[in-house]
C-alpha cells in the first residue's frame, strides 16, 4: 500500500501514513493534500490550503519583481569643441547617473570639417572616462559610427546598491536635520 510522509498544516511531522489515511485527514481538516517532495522516499505530502499557498507565493514573486532594479542607459551628447564649463556640467550629469547605478552612453557629434579629426573626439571621451573612473568603467571603447563617436560607461555599483546607499544617506540627513531642530 503506497505511503507518504505527512506534514501537518503548521509544519509539524505527523509521520508515515497510507495515502488513504492522509486524504481522510485532509478532508476532516478541510484542507488540501499537496505533494511537496515527490522524489523523496517515501514522498512528502503536506496538509495546506492550496489556494492560499498559491496566492501567497504569487504575492512574494510580485514583491520580488517590485524590488528588482532596472538598469537604465542614460545618454549624454557632446561636441568636440566643448567649452570647459560645459564639459564640467556634462561630466556632473555623468557622475550623477553613475552614482544612481545607471549606465551612460556618451555620444560625440561631429559636424562638417570636425569629421576629419576623430582623434579630438577620442581624446575627449578618454578624458571623460579618466575623470569618472572611480565611479564607472568603460564598458565599450569609443567607436566611430558615421558622424558620431560612441562610448558606454558602466557603474561600479549595482543599481540596488546605489538605491540602498541613497536611502541610507537620506535617512542620515533627515536625522541630522531633526537633531538640529531639537537643539534650536
Amino acid at each position: 500500500m503506497p505511503e507518504v510522509r505527512l506534514v501537518g498544516p503548521n509544519g509539524e511531522q505527523v509521520g508515515i501514513v497510507p495515502i488513504a489515511k492522509a486524504l481522510e485527514l485532509a478532508r476532516e481538516s478541510d484542507l488540501d493534500l499537496v505533494e511537496v517532495a515527490p522524489t523523496a522516499r517515501p514522498p512528502v505530502a503536506k496538509l495546506m490550503d492550496y489556494g492560499k499557498f498559491k496566492y501567497e507565493s504569487a504575492m512574494k514573486a510580485r514583491e520580488a519583481r517590485k524590488n528588482q532594479a532596472h538598469t537604465v542607459i542614460k545618454e549624454i551628447k557632446l561636441r568636440p569643441k566643448i567649452d570647459p564649463h560645459d564639459y564640467e556640467t556634462k561630466k556632473g550629469h555623468v557622475v550623477r547617473f553613475l552614482k544612481a547605478g545607471d549606465k551612460v552612453k556618451v555620444t560625440i557629434m561631429f559636424r562638417g570639417r570636425e569629421q576629419s579629426r576623430p582623434e579630438l573626439g577620442f581624446r575627449l571621451l578618454q578624458r571623460l572616462a579618466d575623470d569618472v573612473e572611480e565611479l564607472g568603467f568603460v564598458e565599450s571603447r569609443p567607436k566611430q559610427d558615421g558622424r558620431n563617436m560612441i562610448m558606454v560607461i558602466g557603474p561600479h555599483k549595482k543599481k540596488a546598491e546605489a538605491k540602498a546607499e541613497a536611502k541610507a544617506e537620506r535617512a542620515a540627513r533627515d536625522e541630522a536635520a531633526a537633531a538640529s531642530d531639537e537643539s534650536a
